[in-house]
């Protein structure tokens, strides 16, 4: 099954890991690639200590502002063939692919090519897309689309990101 998790709410990559965490309790194997991410985030801390739980990055340690950069294209090139391998492995129950879609719409990485591997995943490999501004076709090959509305953000009256919270 293929699921998405998007919208401009807080809580998609939240939702990915409390999915990641019934798996391993059901005694599967969880891959979680990180595109466009690559700072030390508090929950990387805690999935350390959970056996059966891979996780890995491709992004810089800063945000995409501007006009990405060839490294940020090479990183998330690097992010799609390692979840590949992951997904075509078959050695994991779930595969989170982490801030795909924005890695999309920023054009690091070609929706074709992404169509492709979620496509062929193995009906046992359940997969995760996260991340704002899913595509359309994206959407449409999915089995469960979840859209995270946000109604109201205390970023808005000016509280900074937290650690523990936001990061």
């Amino acid at each position: 099954m293929i699921q998405v998790y998007t919208g401009n709410g807080k809580g998609k990559t939240t939702a990915a890991l409390g999915l990641a965490l019934r798996t391993v309790g059901a005694g599967r194997r969880v891959y979680i690639c990180q595109f466009l991410k690559g700072g030390c985030y508090c929950e990387l801390r805690s999935l350390k200590k959970i056996k059966n739980i891979k996780v890995e990055q491709f992004g810089a340690s800063r945000f995409i502002l501007q006009a990405p950069r060839k490294k940020d294209r090479e990183l998330a090139r690097a992010g799609l063939a390692a979840a590949s391998k992951a997904i075509l492995s078959r050695r994991y129950g779930l595969v989170v692919l982490d801030e795909i879609n924005v890695a999309l719409k920023l054009k690091l990485i070609c929706l074709q090519d992404a169509l492709r591997l979620i496509k062929n995943a193995p009906p046992q490999t359940e997969v995760v897309l996260t991340g704002r501004c899913a595509h359309p076709a994206i959407l449409k090959i999915a089995d469960l689309v979840s859209e995270i509305k946000e109604r109201k953000h205390y970023y808005k009256q000016g509280v900074a990101g937290r650690k523990g919270i936001e990061f």
